[in-house]
């Protein structure tokens, strides 16, 4: 059996974004996955922490915390903040909406996530912050 995790925590700046993509990939490679895998996480990864600072932390500074679980062939990703948190999770998670009013945000983060991880799951307390878990089997082939 494989067993193995890790804890990430940085500031909500945009410039950390990179740094968790590229931390995240490094580590879940021990799983030896495709670059398509691989492309996935990082992109869903990507998005979760592009919420936590566009929309969690909108006013303000604050951590975001990472943790990544390996076991046997499975990663689950966590990703925390203690931002504004979300009034109505469903209506957050529905394609086009968003919170951010620049015009420069499509609403798309939670589809994304969606569509590349094989499982997410977000719980969120308004003023207390947000948690974002994704899972992904790897080596799981579909048609």
């Amino acid at each position: 059996m494989r067993e193995n995790s890790a804890k990430i925590t940085v500031m909500s700046r945009s410039e950390n974004e990179s740094f968790v993509r590229a931390a995240v990939s490094a580590f879940v490679s021990q799983l030896d996955p495709t670059l398509e895998e691989l492309a996935d996480i990082k992109t869903a990864v990507s998005e979760a922490v592009t919420n936590s600072i566009v929309h969690g932390y909108a006013e303000k500074k604050g951590d975001i915390m990472i943790d990544i679980y390996i076991k046997d062939d499975k990663v689950k990703i966590t990703v925390t903040d203690n931002g504004c948190g979300i009034a109505d999770v469903k209506e957050a998670m529905q394609p086009l909406f968003t919170t951010n009013t620049d015009g420069e945000r499509s609403g798309m983060g939670f589809t994304v996530m969606e569509t590349f991880m094989d499982n997410i799951s977000v719980n969120s307390i308004v003023d207390v912050g947000t948690k974002v878990t994704m899972e992904k089997t790897i080596g799981l082939r579909t048609l």
